[in-house]
């Protein structure tokens, strides 16, 4: 072999890799305690595939100068000791040593380096359980790179098993104290399967919450809701079991008490195997699912190598749609069985239920008679709404709603506000869970067919005044007729549609643009039809206004009530809107200070 392709090893910085851990692998110091409990259950899951009898015991002690992690686990030899400590990123679970890798926690090989974090020294003293013959050894390793090896007395460790002790870094101690250890060991190991205490301090505490026995379901809920508290800081409005055997997850899920926004990103607890993997899994339930927060213990998901999240893959995906039918399956029982209870979850969260309906035709179908729907009979679901109505009308945004609910209510038109997230595309969805539904979305048309015409004389009778009406507002894009509707007390409407409205938008760009661009913007011209001022014959002041005989007035008038209907349309007045409002609310008051037209002497 030529000096040019001798083989070389890679050089590894100890202290860089352990700066590399705490502050860009690991979110916080405290998941050095997580790694020691995973490595002693490791070992003594490893020793148990083995010997199904031996004892199951992990010890923490912190004495002020460190910590002391003592397990019965499997142990190692001084070869397993320079082949899996001294060697970054072998591990025994991935490397063959142990052959019921998935009955371990940790796969990377990093663990124990995460204790470098806060620890200057580590020593480890370990008895084998394979090899009886075996002397204790010890590795020594500090935070500069450097460890040694070697044998002990037989009387160092007696027992089979592992003795991790810490020695502080400057300025860490804290993380090393005893009323710190218990905290982080009760909240990551307080699901582990082995008897696990700080001190005589238990940490362990089986069954889950939600694997006990109970006197009776109410005890049980006061159960779950203390154990919500606890964990989320909410009273939660109902409670789900997530016992998903298939996908190997056990858990509840927590209903929240109020309404939250579909974007809020749900952090859900995620224990692997009885050790909390992370507090805020973000993906573990599908998107329409963000009323809950879970809490689940999962032998099926897989880790990042941080072990604060889990890996993206096909179980994962697989999981969360079993999770969410669990959810789905809950709440169409409750449809079924509990109606109250729907009701009250539904007052809350409708928003997330409909998210679903969206996708699940079943889900919608079921939920038909419970969703509620803001129409212009009051809040009904689409179920009742379409046994009222020939025909369901919605719109598709809150003003537009807001503009003609309560004269289309008064003609008998029932109407939809489809303005809410999700409510038009369900609207829409209708006729493919109730047959023979027919579904119309809302506009001017429709509005003033529905409007009575007013008799053919009397309308000639008024044609000065709408014609200086009709003069003043052909600027804006608008055209006045006059027809008869209640409520009697609305003197005009304003009815236009988004097509009107982008019709508008397009002549003002044609107006205002060059001519090149103002031909192709003319090219687009559409037959959509103009907005329209709806004068009410049966109001009063419409009639009044209507026998002014000075042409300059009338248009005044017709621009008030134009302006008028403008302010009781909840949308947003252009600038020549506005401009409008101003110079009619001016003219009527010079007309007001005038005297026979004529203004008075001073």
């Amino acid at each position: 072999m030529t000096a040019d392709h001798i083989p070389h090893t890679f050089q590894v910085d100890l202290r860089g890799l352990v700066d590399l851990l705490s502050h860009h692998l690991y979110s916080s110091p405290r998941v050095y305690l997580r790694e020691l409990l995973q490595n002693a259950v490791d070992a003594i899951t490893a020793r148990r595939a083995e010997e199904p009898d031996s004892p199951a015991r992990v010890r923490l002690h912190a004495d002020g100068e460190g910590l002391r992690v003592t397990d019965t686990g499997i142990g190692l030899t001084e070869a397993d000791v320079h082949n899996l400590l001294a060697t970054i990123g072998r591990s025994s679970k991935r490397d063959g040593l142990e052959s019921a890798r998935a009955g371990f926690l940790g796969q990377f090989g990093i663990g124990l380096l995460a204790c470098f974090v806060v620890a200057e020294e580590i020593r480890v003293v370990s008895r084998s359980a394979r090899d009886a013959a075996a002397p204790p050894v010890e590795w020594t390793a500090r935070d500069d790179g450097s460890y040694t090896v070697r044998t002990l007395p037989e009387d160092a460790h007696p027992e089979p098993g592992t003795t991790v002790r810490l020695t502080a870094r400057p300025g860490t101690g804290e993380w090393l104290a005893k009323g710190q250890v218990l905290s982080l060991a009760k909240e990551f190991g307080s699901l582990l399967p082995y008897d696990v205490r700080v001190g005589e301090e238990p940490v362990t505490d089986r069954p889950a919450v939600w694997e006990r026995r109970y006197p009776n379901p109410a005890a049980r809920r006061v159960a779950l809701a203390g154990h919500c508290h606890q964990q989320f800081g909410f009273t939660p409005l109902d409670s789900i079991d997530l016992d998903v055997p298939v996908a190997g997850v056990r858990g509840v899920a927590y209903v929240l008490p109020a309404a939250v926004s579909p974007a809020q990103r749900a952090g859900h607890r995620v224990h692997l195997k009885g050790m909390l993997l992370t507090e805020r899994a973000e993906d573990l339930l599908p998107d329409w699912a963000f009323f809950v927060r879970c809490v689940i213990d999962t032998d099926s998901l897989r880790p990042t190598a941080s072990r604060e999240s889990l890996y993206a893959d096909e179980t994962l995906a697989a999981v969360r749609e079993a999770l969410g039918a669990r959810i789905k399956d809950w709440f169409t029982g409750l449809a079924a069985g509990e109606p109250e209870r729907l009701a009250q979850f539904l007052s809350v969260h409708h928003l997330g239920v409909k998210s679903l309906a969206r996708h699940d035709r079943d889900v919608l179908a079921t939920m038909l008679p419970w969703l509620p729907f803001e129409t212009t009979d009051g809040q009904l679901s689409l179920a009742e709404f379409a046994r009222r109505h020939s025909v369901v009308h919605f719109t598709r945004t809150v003003e537009e709603y807001r503009q003609v609910a309560a004269i289309a209510a008064a003609q008998g038109i029932g109407v939809i506000n489809g303005g809410y997230t999700y409510d038009a595309e369900l609207v829409e969805l209708l006729p493919s869970v109730r047959p023979g539904t027919e579904v119309a979305e809302l506009d001017a048309d429709t509005v003033a067919a529905h409007l009575d015409p007013v008799d053919p004389a009397e309308e000639l009778a008024l044609s000065g005044f709408l014609a200086a009406a009709r003069s003043k507002l052909d600027p804006l894009g608008c055209d006045v007729v006059l027809r008869t509707f209640h409520p009697v007390s609305v003197p005009a409407l304003h009815l236009d549609d988004r097509s009107a409205r982008q019709e508008r938008a397009r002549a003002e760009e044609e107006a205002q643009a060059d001519e090149l661009w103002a031909g192709i913007l003319g090219s687009l011209r559409g037959s959509a039809p103009r907005a329209r001022l709806v004068l009410n014959h049966h109001n009063p002041l419409v009639r009044r206004i209507a026998r002014i005989d000075t042409p300059e007035l009338a248009g005044t008038a017709a621009e008030a009530l134009y302006g008028q209907a403008l302010l009781m349309a909840p949308r947003p007045l252009r600038p020549a809107d506005s401009a409008l409002l101003n110079r009619a609310f001016l003219d009527l008051l010079r007309w007001a200070t005038h005297s026979d037209g004529q203004e008075e002497s001073r």
